[in-house]
């Protein structure tokens, strides 16, 4: 540390003190006195220094946490966007969904109509048939009676010819 010496009217005014003009300092202990002055400022400008240093790193780790806040904010966006797309996507799915859920309830619902209607034509074919199998045991019924009636009068004409 170099150390100058000021004259008395370069010092700064605003803290400096005078010594009582009765004692008159011996010149070792105004140079003790001056070297106490000196190591002061010296003392002064490195917590200066130091407090300068200080700033600059707290602008520093400012200026950090401010990219960090910023990055962050850009990350949350990102995500709020992702999000949004996500949802949008999970909405067009579940309107997919819900139209072939509807879809594939119209196809049960018309095959469950047919069934039924199948169901219902199965049961008058039934009744057909068994109205023509009785139509048809009536219609053998006749022929048969008809041809044991016509066969007995045969009969009985051919033994009374006879």
């Amino acid at each position: 540390m170099r150390q100058q010496r000021r004259r008395s009217d370069q010092l700064p005014h605003g803290n400096v003190y005078e010594l009582p003009p009765n004692s008159a300092p011996e010149p070792d202990e105004s140079s003790a006195a001056l070297d106490l002055v000196y190591q002061a400022a010296d003392a002064f400008r490195a917590s200066q220094d130091r407090a300068r240093e200080t700033e600059a790193r707290a602008q520093t780790l400012c200026r950090q946490a401010s990219e960090k806040v910023r990055q962050a904010e850009m990350r949350a966006e990102d995500a709020e966007r992702a999000y949004r797309e996500l949802m949008a996507a999970v909405d067009q799915k579940l309107k997919d969904a819900y139209r072939a859920l509807e879809q594939a309830q119209a196809n049960v619902s018309a095959q469950m109509d047919k069934q039924v209607a199948a169901e219902y034509r199965a049961q008058q074919a039934e009744a057909e048939a068994r109205e023509t199998k009785r139509a048809l045991v009536l219609v053998e019924e006749a022929i048969r009676k008809r041809l044991l009636t016509d066969s007995v009068r045969q009969f009985d004409r051919l033994n009374a010819v006879g």
